[in-house]
């Protein structure tokens, strides 16, 4: 990741949100905390930016972020009905107005063969609605969870808009 250019784009979150008097959080699986580690890595951030949840188990994420056992039964935790709910969910947990959610595989080991490794859902609440997307990145652990924090600042940026 270059790390300038994320830099830049934390910042126009932080301006947009900021434009808009809203928080955010973050809801992560697979990235383990990377995106919220990202986004306080600039200064200022403590202006917006609410808290995460890390709900790397099932029971974290019905738990703490109030996703529906049926939902991770009948769809597994790489779903985009699991990310829709951990959404929403951490909005509620932390009081904010604005919140993203990462949920994939990251690999090495855990692909299917219709959830191969490198598949990530996110989904991004604010309140206007929620908006999910599944990606498919290439390359280890790390890339995939480097393109995931980038991927979910690149949708911060576009719902805020």
């Amino acid at each position: 990741m270059d790390r300038m250019l994320i830099q830049r784009a934390v910042q126009e979150v932080g301006e947009l949100l900021g434009l808009e008097k809203y928080t955010l959080a973050t809801a992560e699986s697979c990235t383990g905390g990377l995106l919220a580690s990202t986004l306080t890595d600039v200064s200022g951030s403590s202006q917006w930016f609410r808290g995460s949840v890390v709900a790397y188990s099932n029971e974290v994420k019905q738990g703490l972020l109030s996703v529906p056992e049926r939902d991770l039964a009948d769809h597994g935790a790489v779903s985009e009905a699991v990310v829709k709910a951990m959404a929403e969910g951490v909005k509620k947990a932390v009081g904010a107005d604005v919140s993203v959610a990462i949920s994939g595989i990251a690999g090495p080991t855990g692909g299917t063969p219709d959830k191969p490794v490198g598949t990530v859902w996110m989904a991004w609440s604010w309140p206007y609605g929620t908006k999910t997307k599944i990606y498919r990145f290439d390359g280890g652990r790390d890339a995939v969870k480097a393109q995931s924090v980038m991927a979910a600042i690149n949708g911060l940026m576009a719902i805020l808009r």
